[in-house]
């Protein structure tokens, strides 16, 4: 099944990421997950994201990302970091920073801009 994905949509989501419940793929194209990533609760993801793994440095290794986080449009997110619960990550945004909970991520390089309730209303289908 995930060959076929791969295939017809571009979607490399292994099965082995541990994913949360009520995970929504928007126009599910092109996304790439790292299998060693760890996603929360009531996520979204939009078409062209990459979750990624950096293989040198002081931020070696891969994202574990939050609850309630939004990830916008071809946004990138790579190494050993934690994305907080509450986040909206812009799309377009290269994201390789620590983000705490209750954030607006934007640009390249990434800017932190902090938000209470910055997914609200942009969450689909939370559980």
């Amino acid at each position: 099944m995930l060959a076929r994905m791969r295939e017809r949509y571009g979607l490399e989501i292994p099965w082995k990421t541990q994913i949360g419940e009520g995970l929504y793929l928007g126009h599910a194209f092109n996304i790439t997950v790292n299998p060693s990533a760890e996603i929360g609760r009531n996520c979204n993801i939009h078409k062209g994201v990459t979750i990624g793994q950096e293989n040198r440095g002081k931020r070696k290794g891969v994202p574990t990302i939050g609850d309630d986080v939004w990830i916008g449009v071809n946004a990138t997110i790579v190494g050993s970091i934690k994305v907080g619960s509450d986040v909206l990550i812009a799309p377009g945004a290269y994201v390789n920073c620590e983000v705490p909970d209750h954030s607006i991520v934007l640009g390249n390089p990434c800017k932190v801009v902090p938000c209470k309730n910055a997914t609200e209303g942009y969450i689909n289908r939370r559980i």
